[in-house]
């Protein structure tokens, strides 16, 4: 007889379903399109995390190490780097969210690289011109390879936040 898989032990004291956010519908440029959908991405994830109970938060629910808290200020790194030429000089430390960094410092810090990332792309007016930013010795890629990475790099996160949040509380729905 094959063995069961374990469950994962949760800390769920409800389970709460949010409403499904369809997809943007978004205006008939390439541009419009790829913010729209970033931008989806970035609310759907910052949504997973805000809320999401201390420790469990910072807790490590799978073997990789993961947690929502560590997630979500990696992004924070990935869009300040990508977006802002800001170096990470380690990127799986950008995976723990310090001691003191509550759910939401940590949501806060995400929302205004966000917001600093877009005021970026707002003046930018061609895709295929490299991103206006500083960082020696690299060159920028294009503002479409930054937009294509970013929906990848937050999407792919956003499902690893799907799961942590569900195994935390119960919790799903975008």
């Amino acid at each position: 007889m094959p063995a069961t898989p374990r469950t994962p032990r949760t800390h769920r004291t409800h389970r709460t379903r949010r409403r499904d956010t369809p997809p943007p519908r978004t205006g008939g440029s390439e541009a419009e399109t790829l913010r729209g959908f970033l931008d989806y991405l970035r609310t759907s994830i910052a949504g997973k995390v805000e809320g999401a109970p201390e420790p469990q938060v910072r807790t490590a629910a799978v073997p990789s190490g993961s947690n929502l808290l560590g997630l979500l200020n990696h992004l924070t790194h990935v869009e300040r780097a990508l977006f802002l030429g800001e170096e990470v000089r380690s990127w799986p430390a950008t995976f723990r969210a310090a001691p003191e960094d509550g759910v939401a410092e940590v949501v806060a810090r995400y929302r205004a690289a966000v917001e600093r990332a877009n005021r970026v792309l707002d003046a930018c007016a061609d895709l295929g011109e490299p991103l206006p930013r500083a960082r020696p010795g690299r060159p920028a890629p294009s503002v479409r390879w930054a937009l294509t990475h970013m929906i990848e790099e937050t999407g792919r996160h956003a499902g690893h936040a799907d799961i942590l949040r569900e195994l935390i509380d119960g919790t799903t729905g975008r």
